[in-house]
């Protein structure tokens, strides 16, 4: 009968807590997208929702740049032509690569672009004090 007391009183505890602190946002991974202009993350508030110094606005466009730059040098001319109407369709970037039939070649070379710019940016964002 205690333990079932005790279960109860600890079942009771957690959810009173949930109940005072409604706000109080999980721990979760970010996500980051490498088409978006604005960098979304899991939670209630974004990092353009944040009030960034103009310094660091110009790194995470410098790395975004720099990652456009890098694709459109793995691209043809009409492979970039098809991926920009694809994504001014309103295709996320994933769902773009993949209308393009790429080789695996290329498919790989561009994932690892977006990779080592999502790395960047978490570099970038981790000098910065998230309130």
């Amino acid at each position: 009968m205690a333990t079932k007391f005790s279960q109860v009183l600890v079942f009771a505890t957690i959810l009173a807590f949930i109940l005072c602190f409604p706000k109080m946002t999980v721990a979760a991974p970010a996500i980051f997208d490498a088409n978006s202009t604005v960098i979304i993350a899991q939670g209630s508030r974004t990092f353009s929702e944040y009030d960034l110094t103009p310094q660091f606005r110009q790194k995470l466009q410098g790395v975004r740049q720099r990652r456009n730059r890098e694709i459109q040098k793995v691209l043809s001319q009409s492979e970039r032509t098809q991926l920009i109407h694809n994504l001014r369709a309103g295709d996320r970037f994933p769902q773009a690569l993949d209308k393009l039939q790429l080789s695996s070649d290329k498919r790989e070379m561009i994932k690892a672009i977006v990779k080592i710019s999502e790395l960047k940016t978490k570099s970038i964002l981790s000098g910065y004090p998230l309130h």
